[in-house]
């Protein structure tokens, strides 16, 4: 069996085409033919079927499809450290990491990373897992910095860096500001500002009121960004949820107060996520080094 048989039937499963396959391919398409025969011969089984429209997979062409992908990974992580031993080379990172945590922990990370290894290359992504973990488990990134989930896609894992407090959050002027004790139950009737509902941080929210039985925050405003969430904020009797050194950071230039609420105390862990069992580079390796350092530093603050 050959690995660029494999190749070729994963690119006529894609186009579900013989001619289509054989143009992207830049072949003939009786070398795809041709190519497509040796593996069903190694396999000892029928891949394809023919139709009037092109080819379909066979329910065995299906599970082949299913392990390409896996070995595409392994051929690109096996390249890579090839590469980093083969040649010295430090290495190109691609790192995702959420808005936040882009801000607060990542620049220092950074920062130390190129001055450790100034010969290193570094592209970062800011999103939010619902889509840099598809990306992560599609091999497109290294590592995920961001809020840990209870539960991860099959095949990536998560180490924990430390803990953020959330709170709630107000324009200076809210009526609630000069409560001396605020409830749930008092913010039950109120509007929000929250992210979007896909997200942990809205989904969690919703929860807290559900569980007490009140309604679910009424959401007045969204937007995955804090920045123009605050700016809302600042001239709205909106409220917010966000994790404390957010909004410490942003409290003076937004006028912004804390409403503390006793019911909505969450500690939120933030980490870093990566695919099981992958190579990870020495430059990757010394990321983390570098990362769980910094954070450390972070926890320790007061």
């Amino acid at each position: 069996m050959e690995l660029r048989d494999i190749e070729y039937f994963a690119v006529v499963a894609e186009h579900g085409h013989l001619g289509r396959a054989a143009e992207a391919l830049g072949l003939s398409q009786p070398a795809v033919s041709k190519s497509l025969r040796r593996l069903e011969q190694a396999l000892e089984a029928k891949l394809v079927k023919r139709t009037p429209k092109g080819v379909e997979l066979t329910a065995e062409g299906s599970a082949l499809l299913l392990r390409v992908r896996d070995l595409r990974l392994s051929l690109q992580d096996v390249t890579r450290e090839i590469a980093d031993l083969s040649q010295g080379r430090v290495g190109h990172l691609r790192i995702g990491g959420g808005e936040i945590i882009a801000e607060h922990l990542l620049p220092a990370v950074f920062t130390a990373m190129l001055k450790d290894t100034p010969k290193i290359t570094l592209k970062f992504s800011v999103s939010e897992n619902d889509l840099m973990l598809p990306a992560l488990s599609n091999g497109e990134l290294d590592l995920v910095v961001n809020y840990l989930r209870p539960a991860l896609p099959e095949g990536l894992v998560q180490e924990r860096l430390y803990d953020e407090e959330m709170v709630v959050c107000a324009s200076a002027d809210h009526r609630l500001i000069r409560l001396k004790r605020v409830t749930l139950a008092d913010l039950a009737h109120e509007r929000w500002t929250l992210t979007e509902p896909v997200l942990q941080t809205t989904q969690w929210l919703r929860r807290a009121f559900q569980d007490r039985g009140l309604p679910p925050p009424r959401v007045a405003f969204e937007s995955r960004s804090a920045r123009f969430r605050f700016q809302i904020l600042s001239s709205s009797d909106l409220l917010d949820f966000e994790p404390r050194h957010i909004f410490q950071q942003a409290a003076a230039r937004f006028r912004l107060k804390e409403i503390p609420v006793k019911e909505l105390m969450w500690h939120r862990p933030i980490g870093v996520i990566y695919r099981k069992d992958a190579y990870l580079s020495p430059a990757n390796r010394r990321f983390i080094e570098i990362l769980k350092s910094k954070a450390q530093e972070i926890a320790n603050e007061p």
